[in-house]
């Protein structure tokens, strides 16, 4: 387990500031034979997962309740996540369950879970979370009352190998349905939003790997409520875009394999028209999920629009024909909802704790870095080591090349770069690595 180590930065009044140091052992990938496990998340916008949506011509006959669990299914199965996200469903615990009854755990399947429910802000709609309990325990969750919807978060453990060790990984999945509707006054209140978000995380969280998803109603990466995630003042809780494509998504084709709203281009009953032509369901990542840092990492390439091939500007997700996914998805994503869901995958470490491999080695980083960066290193092998020192975003500013004897070391580096988060990488021979962090603030 990843442990926190507080120590007083001596150079700071406290009488004004608690600030402390602080160390955070990230262990990544140290051995060629350690093997990794996929966490697979989807977010996706049920479309009125309930009878009780408010919307006139939203009800049991043009929405139905069993036709959208058979849909969901063809789409569960397919894309098969760990991790379920969802939002518009009814803010009564009897959808959340209907769901996980009828669509979800089915057909063989009885091992997905659900977490609590929470409906604070008094919506008719709310968010939910369904997770694989095999490789998933729920640890804890969390809600931010808003103006319109809860913000849910629930933080769960990975069921390691060494788990009676007390060793394992969290990971937490903030979940949110932001304000929808153009004009400032919409974007001031999606604005508000993420700053409750923000303003939870920095006061009361702590960094590690975590996501925020859902359906922002967001139009432009210029917006306030994406600058406020993706721009944060403290870095440890900024957002990154794992697709990284800011610009106006809305009606740009430029875009076209990011948008995932409407699957239709003629209006339906509660379904709305205008064909795909909106990034509204994005999925965000914490600079620790981004840099891979603490034994979870992004999967490249693997961040995807269900059902989108990049050619369905302003079109169906049926029409032009769509080879992206079976027949039979394609049709229960027209008509489930008129958003698509967004996958990722991350790779997590499989065997944590585990350093009985012969080519590991071991990292001690001494915290406060002040001028100096002192590391202690055991090598369990003669040979070339390379040490990189990154800020937050990823700029280098530092490589250290040493060639080592077995044993034990010390090495020094000067540090002028002042306060602030850095990381620093330490690499063996192809493969053999590991990240540190080291936050001063």
């Amino acid at each position: 387990m990843a442990r926190l180590f507080n120590t007083p930065c001596n150079h700071m009044n406290i009488n004004k500031i608690y600030a402390f140091c602080l160390l955070l052992v990230m262990a990544t990938g140290v051995s060629r034979a350690q093997a990794q496990d996929t966490i697979r998340m989807m977010q996706y916008n049920l479309m009125y997962y309930t009878n009780n949506s408010g919307i006139s011509d939203c009800n049991s006959m043009t929405n139905n309740l069993n036709n959208k669990d058979s849909y969901i299914k063809t789409i569960f199965q397919y894309a098969h996540p760990t991790v379920f996200c969802v939002c518009e469903m009814g803010s009564q615990n009897q959808y959340a369950d209907r769901l996980l009854n009828n669509a979800i755990n089915t057909d063989g399947i009885d091992y997905y879970q659900r977490g609590p429910l929470t409906n604070q802000s008094g919506g008719t709609i709310a968010n939910m979370i369904y997770y694989d309990s095999r490789k998933l325990t729920l640890y804890k969750s969390a809600n931010i009352t808003t103006s319109y919807r809860d913000i849910n978060g629930y933080t769960f453990y990975y069921n390691a190998d060494n788990l009676y060790t007390g060793d394992t990984i969290f990971m937490t999945f903030w979940i949110a349905h932001l304000k929808a509707g153009t004009g400032t006054t919409n974007e001031n209140a999606r604005y508000v939003q993420a700053q409750k978000l923000m303003t939870r995380l920095s006061n009361f969280g702590t960094p590690g790997n975590y996501t925020f998803s859902g359906d922002f109603n967001i139009y432009s990466s210029e917006e306030p409520a994406y600058q406020e995630l993706t721009e944060y003042s403290n870095s440890l809780y900024r957002f990154y875009d794992p697709v990284n494509s800011p610009g106006y998504w809305h009606n740009n084709a430029q875009f076209a394999s990011l948008h995932t709203q409407s699957t239709r281009t003629q209006e339906a009953d509660c379904f709305s028209s205008g064909g795909l032509d909106d990034r509204f369901d994005i999925i965000l990542v914490s600079p620790y999920l981004y840099y891979g840092s603490d034994r979870m990492h992004i999967i490249e390439g693997s961040y995807q629009t269900l059902g989108q091939d990049g050619m369905r500007f302003n079109g169906s997700v049926l029409s032009p024909a769509n080879n992206s996914v079976p027949n039979e998805v394609a049709n229960a994503l027209y008509r489930q909802s008129d958003h698509l869901p967004v996958i990722m995958d991350m790779a997590i470490d499989a065997h944590v704790g585990v350093q009985t491999h012969e080519n590991d080695f071991f990292v001690k980083v001494t915290n406060p870095v002040r001028e100096t960066l002192q590391i202690e290193l055991q090598s369990n092998e003669s040979g070339p080591y390379t040490i990189d020192l990154f800020t937050m975003d990823g700029r280098r500013l530092n490589r250290y090349q040493e060639n080592l004897e077995e044993g034990l070391h010390y090495l020094n580096y000067p540090f002028p770069y002042g306060q602030g988060a850095y990381l620093v990488r330490f690499q063996y021979k192809k493969g053999h690595k590991t990240v540190k962090k080291v936050i001063c603030f």
